[in-house]
């Protein structure tokens, strides 16, 4: 039985709150892993090649990229949950391949091994986050 898209919408409505926690989450994990990086004197610079300076990974860049990141998640669930029978599932397979791919540019970039770690360790923080969190949908009622 297909939902009736009047359904659908209120499963996306009651969904929004816990979401929005998700993307609160993702953002504050991101951010504490940036402030241990910088307690623990880690060189978050990256080589961008080609004579540009290297780039310095800032707190705004590393909140700034997460919450865009959470939002294209989060769009993305939306839509397929409009569209598809088996939108959580596509879009978990979705999430994990983009995290997949995402690491691929840590790894190839010129920078510390801790630079490095840190930035992998951010990446996987956010899929850890936000895959469990954006799947699950509303909070549980009593």
């Amino acid at each position: 039985m297909t939902p009736t898209p009047q359904a659908s919408l209120t499963v996306t409505t009651q969904s929004a709150p816990r979401r929005a926690t998700a993307l609160g989450c993702a953002t504050l994990a991101t951010g504490l892993l940036w402030l241990a990086a910088q307690a623990l004197d880690v060189d978050l610079r990256v080589e961008q090649g080609a004579g540009k300076p290297p780039m310095d990974v800032s707190l705004p860049a590393v909140i700034g990229f997460t919450l865009l990141s959470s939002l294209l998640g989060w769009g993305a669930l939306f839509l397929l949950e409009k569209r598809a029978r088996r939108a959580r599932t596509i879009w978990t397979a979705l999430a994990i391949t983009v995290l997949l791919v995402s690491l691929v540019p840590v790894f190839a970039a010129e920078a510390t091994l801790g630079a490095k770690t840190v930035l992998s360790l951010m990446h996987v923080t956010v899929a850890a986050v936000l895959i469990p969190m954006l799947r699950r949908g509303a909070w549980p009622t009593m």
